[in-house]
C-alpha cells in the first residue's frame, strides 16, 4: 500500500516512532458468491483489498474507494464484519505502525476486475472452495464476511 502524503508529513516530525493508524479491509463478493482478491505488488501474495483513510474520510467510503482504485470493481458496503487492533509492525525503513482495522463486507455492483494501480500484480475473483494461498488475516475476514453473525470484536482475553 502506498504511503499517503499526510503520513509522510507526520513522519517528517515524528520519525520512526509507533503510529496508531486507521485501516480498512474490504471483502467483496459478486453475485456468484466469489470473493475479489488482489496479488500485492509489495509481497507478491494474494490478499483482500484494503487501505488507509485520508483525514476526514469515512471508513465505508474508503473501502469502496480502495476497491475501485486497486481493482476497477465498483461496490457497495453492506456491513461491518470486524474491528481489530493489529499487532505493531516495523517496515524495512524503520517506521513503526499499528493499524486499527475495520473490515467491511461489500457487494460488487459494476466494473471489471483488473489491475487498476501499481499496488497490485494481479486481480481476480475466486470461488470460496478454490482460494489461492492466503494469510490468516484474509482468511479470517473472508470467514467472518460469510457469517450472518454480529460484528466480531477481539478482546484481550482472546489473544
Amino acid at each position: 500500500m502506498a504511503t499517503p502524503e499526510f503520513i509522510r508529513t507526520i513522519r517528517a516530525t515524528a520519525g520512526h516512532q509507533l503510529l496508531l493508524l486507521p485501516g480498512v479491509s474490504a471483502i467483496v463478493f459478486d453475485d456468484e458468491g466469489r470473493v475479489l482478491l488482489g496479488r500485492r505488488a509489495d509481497s507478491g501474495k494474494w490478499s483482500i483489498i484494503g487501505g488507509i483513510p485520508e483525514p476526514g474520510e469515512q471508513p465505508a467510503d474508503v473501502a469502496a474507494r480502495e476497491v475501485f482504485e486497486e481493482t476497477g470493481v465498483e461496490c457497495v458496503v453492506e456491513r461491518v464484519v470486524l474491528v481489530q487492533a493489529l499487532q505493531p509492525i516495523t517496515y524495512p525503513n524503520g517506521d513503526q505502525c499499528q493499524f486499527m482495522d475495520t473490515a467491511f463486507r461489500c457487494r460488487a455492483t459494476g466494473g471489471k476486475a483488473r489491475v487498476n494501480d501499481d499496488e497490485s500484480l494481479d486481480v481476480a475473483w475466486f470461488a470460496l472452495d478454490a482460494l489461492p494461498p492466503l494469510e490468516e488475516f484474509s482468511l479470517f475476514r473472508i470467514k467472518q464476511a460469510q457469517s450472518e453473525g454480529p460484528t466480531w470484536f477481539e478482546t484481550m482475553t482472546e489473544r
